[in-house]
C-alpha cells in the first residue's frame, strides 16, 4: 500500500480532489443561476388566493392551531420503532447462513427484548385511546 501523495491530488489525469471541486463548483453555479432566473423572470403578482395555505384542495376553515391527540403520535412512534426492527430482522434473515447459531441466538435475544418492551407498553396503557372524561 502506497502513501497518499498530495502532489497528484489536483492532477487532471488522476481521479482526486480536482474533479470533485470542479463538479461541486459547476453544481453551485447551476443552482445559483437557476435561482436567480426564477426570481428575476417569475411573476410577482400578489393575490389573496396565493396567500391562503394549501390544504390538499380543501378550502381551509377554522384555526390552524388544531392539536392532534397524543395517540396519533404514539401510533407514529410505534410504527417507526417496529418498522426499524423489521428492517433489522430482514437483514438478519438475508445473512442467516453466514451468521450461524451465534446470529440466531442474538436475533432471538433481540426479539425477546422487543416482546418485553411491547408487553411493557401494553401494560402501561399506551394503546388505550379513549379520552378519560
Amino acid at each position: 500500500m502506497e502513501p497518499v501523495s498530495m502532489s497528484h491530488a489536483f492532477s487532471p489525469w488522476n481521479p482526486g480532489a480536482l474533479s470533485l471541486v470542479l463538479y461541486g463548483g459547476a453544481i453551485l453555479i447551476a443552482i445559483g443561476s437557476l435561482l436567480f432566473l426564477v426570481a428575476w423572470l417569475g411573476e410577482k403578482k400578489q393575490h389573496p388566493e396565493k396567500q391562503r395555505p394549501y390544504e390538499c384542495g380543501v378550502i381551509p376553515t377554522g384555526s390552524a392551531r388544531f392539536l392532534y391527540p397524543v395517540p396519533f403520535y404514539l401510533v407514529a412512534v410505534f410504527f417507526v420503532i417496529f418498522d426499524v426492527e423489521t428492517a433489522y430482522i430482514f437483514a438478519w434473515a438475508v445473512a442467516f447462513e453466514d451468521l450461524g447459531w451465534t446470529g440466531y441466538l442474538r436475533i432471538l435475544f433481540f426479539i425477546i427484548v422487543l416482546l418485553f418492551s411491547l408487553f411493557y407498553v401494553l401494560r402501561k396503557g399506551a394503546f388505550h385511546w379513549k379520552n378519560p372524561e
